[in-house]
């Protein structure tokens, strides 16, 4: 399946105070984990905050490594670095695609003692369900940060392109799920016995085809992989998100887009609506994921952003940014204290 590449992508702060306790649960101090991400520690105190991909992913890396864990120190003992290769290894060997997944919940089993991860069937869904082993709460983080996980490693062992049908969450709906965004892109229930991600269960009888160089890649994508969606180039929102990708620094109207994706704008309206969007969410959507992506790792003026971003100043620039995210663009500057 084709994807679309360097279109930028945010994630919601809420996905960083999840990592940010984590890594105060281990004794540590979040401010210069975030400072060496390029993250203002200071956005983690405003609503509607964001950060782009390659500062969360930076983040990751950044505990991994100092850690030894690939689960940011979310079990009571560290998944240590390796972990995901050898699950992915064991898991690849199999023949089938439900013994593959049989085989990872197995060895994630072995490697930690706080969740039971298995595949369940039902008539014609399947499903990876993380349930917790313990008896006091586990944090919503862990169960947001396995699912992508899981979800990630499952797609790559079933050939690529797992399409989800729905995610659960064993915890109430958060104030936050509405920035939730394309990290989980399915309908999503919560206070769920389990948490679980659910897929079509005729695709368990795949062929499990992963050879040592498939391995090689897909150990080297993580952990931007289990962070940034491959996005389908022929979803109509993702056909408007390259047209104007594609045609930066002029920013398209609708009328123009509709043109050149050969349909009317009531049209193209009408099939953005059917997709749970519009075309000025995914224009400014874009805006502001640029505007996060350059502001966190650059020196670019405000003018220079207004007038590549298509605004006629430098003001105008930004009330829309604080519009988007709730912050003025200077607040994501990071800085050393």
């Amino acid at each position: 399946m084709k994807t679309l590449k360097n279109i930028p992508y945010t994630v919601s702060m809420e996905l960083v105070r999840g990592i940010v306790q984590s890594i105060a649960r281990n004794g540590h101090a979040p401010q210069p984990f975030l400072l060496k991400a390029g993250i203002a520690p200071q956005l983690l105190e405003q609503p509607g905050a964001r950060v782009s991909s390659d500062q969360y992913v930076a983040l990751m890396w950044h505990v991994i490594t100092t850690l030894n864990d690939e689960a940011l120190g979310l079990f009571t003992r560290p998944l240590k670095r390796g972990s995901l290769e050898l699950i992915a290894r064991v898991a690849s060997a199999e023949h089938t695609a439900q013994r593959a997944l049989e085989r990872m919940c197995e060895v994630h089993n072995l490697l930690q003692d706080d969740v039971e991860v298995s595949l369940q069937l039902r008539a014609e869904e399947a499903a990876i369900c993380v349930r917790s082993l313990g008896s006091r709460p586990q944090a919503n983080f862990l169960y947001e940060y396995l699912l992508r996980i899981l979800w990630r490693v499952s797609s790559w062992l079933m050939g690529g392109g797992l399409r989800v049908r729905r995610f659960d969450f064993a915890f109430a709906q958060p104030d936050y799920a509405r920035d939730y965004g394309e990290a989980f892109p399915a309908p999503m229930r919560f206070g769920q016995a389990v948490s679980a991600f659910w897929f079509e269960s005729g695709l368990l009888r795949r062929a499990c085809r992963r050879d040592e160089s498939a391995l090689r890649s897909f150990v080297a994508s993580w952990p931007a992989a289990a962070v940034i969606p491959a996005r389908a180039a022929n979803g109509i929102a993702n056909l408007v998100h390259a047209h104007l990708q594609q045609r930066r620094p002029v920013w398209d109207g609708l009328e123009a887009t509709a043109a050149a994706l050969h349909m009317s704008a009531p049209t193209l309206q009408r099939k953005l609506s059917a997709a749970g969007t519009s075309f000025q969410a995914i224009k400014d959507g874009m805006r502001r994921d640029i505007a996060i992506s350059r502001l966190g790792s650059s020196t670019v003026s405000f003018a220079t952003l207004a007038a590549d971003l298509g605004f006629a100043d430098a003001a105008a620039f930004q009330r829309a940014f604080k519009g988007w995210t709730g912050s003025p663009p200077g607040l994501y500057r990071a800085r050393a204290p």
